[in-house]
């Protein structure tokens, strides 16, 4: 049975393929389906923009679907860029985190405290959804490390990790142990299973 993961980023498609591996479902994205509308994130909320996607993705597809919103919260941002990270600067990846770093520049570790937040969101056609979040707590690296993962991930030095090593540094598998988005997903997994597969 196919699933729609309501994206269009193939960072995001890459790690819930990882993740759907084993599961008995194929999914397909936004890509499969190129006459779908992305809505715009209107919400405050990761969950709120979540259940946004999922829903819309499910009706243009026919499909159930599932919407992931995720972003890093910096505490000495007052949370910010939060729902707006993949917005907060123009242009590839590397923009928005040389911004941040520019915003923390002679902030020690202390205070270079954040995490990463993902809300999933299951819909159906019909209308019935389930949502799911997922966190990961670590810090504003000095200076960007790794070369795995997208988005914020070169500079998110994960919290307990021994080494100390930023979310780009991990492996597929390791990452999907400790990211938020992988914390996500296994809080979801057994209702993806039960309500998709019946």
């Amino acid at each position: 049975m196919q699933v729609v993961l309501a994206t269009r980023n193939a960072g995001k498609r890459h790690e819930f393929a990882d993740m759907f591996r084993g599961t008995g479902l194929f999914l397909a994205t936004l890509d499969d389906f190129p006459e779908a509308t992305e809505p715009k994130e209107t919400d405050e909320s990761f969950e709120a923009n979540a259940l946004l996607k999922a829903r819309a993705a499910a009706e243009a597809s026919g499909l159930w679907a599932l919407g992931d919103d995720s972003g890093l919260c910096v505490d000495a941002l007052g949370g910010r860029p939060g729902v707006l990270s993949a917005r907060y600067a123009p242009g590839p990846d590397q923009e928005r985190w040389k911004k941040l770093l520019g915003e923390l520049e002679g902030l020690p570790p202390e205070r270079r405290t954040a995490r990463f937040v993902c809300a999933l969101a299951l819909a159906s056609p019909g209308g019935q959804t389930h949502l799911e979040s997922g966190t990961c707590e670590g810090r504003i690296a000095l200076a960007p490390r790794g070369v795995h993962g997208f988005g914020f991930d070169p500079v998110f030095e994960v919290a307990g990790d021994p080494a100390g090593r930023t979310m780009a540094e991990l492996s597929t598998a390791e990452k999907r142990e400790v990211s938020h988005r992988g914390r996500a997903f296994l809080a979801l997994e057994p209702h993806l299973l039960r309500l998709v597969l019946g």
